[in-house]
């Protein structure tokens, strides 16, 4: 009797330290996973789905149990919100930085609600104070005329941005190009509208969002020539590396202003690419190659558009056009067979 004891005893913690060993070397291997930087979605075990327990902050297999990740951090608030009010009071965070304001976004405003925390309207003479420490925070915001002049700078890049419909990428972008321009000292002599404007451009050009000199000529302040001349002494004084305008592009901008399809703009695309391998997209303007490119797709598809239609999106000449989609469509004559 105690022989079969000891030995069942005996069998017992042979199997447990079986079941020890395997359960380390499983946490041994979850740990050298999770340091490596994987995350897996399967249970290692089974082959299950994982789902995550947020009160035990543990992730466990669906179906066979077993525990795969322990001790998750919680990297929510630690207080509960009801509704947006409560939530908005109870938050202690703000805004993210942005380079697109010239304090990055870091300074406080003074609302321009005449109402107390309770709702409550102020009275005449909380109103003029209240409006005497908006005047003097405004003032205190630039406190010299750096700030000034990088105010003014990004104001005018929001403004030509939001008129070309340019996204947050390229507005970001081109505050960070004036904020260089501004730090190396290369705005004595020139406007600040000037360098603000080829700032922009070039960041357009640079994310790969671009927008041609004429669209850019006819929401800025400075002409064409300032705008090209500054542009130039920018990237060049600051190292940027600009590539080459795609006519590509600008083809689904010009497709969506026409309300063409997209078998269309597929279709300009090919004529474009067949003009890159034949060569003779080299030293026309990408513009032009584009408009002709879905002036080209349009007919070739069947789509009413006329060269007129297609020269006022494009803001380039009729000619142009008329010119470079011929090219294009004998360059491509396998296309449209």
């Amino acid at each position: 009797m105690t022989e079969t004891r000891t030995r069942s005893y005996s069998g017992e913690t042979e199997r447990e330290r079986t079941v020890d060993d395997r359960t380390i070397d499983r946490e041994t291997s979850d740990s050298e996973a999770t340091r490596a930087g994987e995350r897996t979605t399967t249970c290692p075990e089974c082959g299950g789905s994982l789902i995550t327990d947020t009160e035990h902050g543990e992730t466990v297999c669906d179906d066979c149990g077993l525990v795969v990740e322990q001790d998750g951090i919680d990297r929510g608030p630690e207080w509960r919100a009801f509704d947006s009010s409560e939530r908005d009071s109870k938050s202690r965070v703000g805004a993210p930085t942005t380079n697109m304001m010239h304090d990055k976004g870091l300074s406080t405003n003074i609302g321009w609600q005449d109402k107390d925390a309770y709702g409550r309207s102020l009275s005449s003479s909380q109103r003029e104070k209240m409006q005497r420490l908006r005047t003097w925070n405004e003032r205190f915001r630039t406190r010299d005329s750096k700030e000034r002049n990088l105010k003014q700078a990004l104001g005018e890049i929001d403004r030509m941005a939001s008129a070309l419909g340019l996204p947050d990428n390229v507005r970001e972008t081109a505050s960070v190009i004036y904020r260089r321009a501004l730090s190396e000292n290369l705005l004595p002599g020139r406007s600040i509208e000037g360098v603000a404007t080829a700032s922009l451009y070039a960041a357009a050009r640079q994310v790969g969002n671009p927008r041609s000199l004429d669209e850019f000529t006819a929401v800025s302040r400075v002409d064409k020539m300032e705008l090209t001349r500054t542009y130039r002494y920018v990237i060049r004084e600051l190292g940027l590396r600009v590539q080459p305008a795609d006519p590509e592009s600008y083809v689904p901008r010009f497709v969506s202003k026409l309300g063409l399809t997209e078998e269309t703009q597929r279709l300009a695309r090919d004529l474009l690419d067949a003009a890159k391998s034949a060569g003779i997209t080299s030293g026309k303007s990408p513009v032009g190659l584009a408009a002709s490119a879905v002036y080209a797709a349009a007919l070739l598809s069947n789509e009413k558009v006329t060269q007129s239609q297609v020269s006022a999106v494009a803001d380039i000449s009729e000619v142009t056009i008329r010119n470079r989609y011929k090219e294009l469509l004998e360059t491509s004559e396998g296309l449209t067979a």
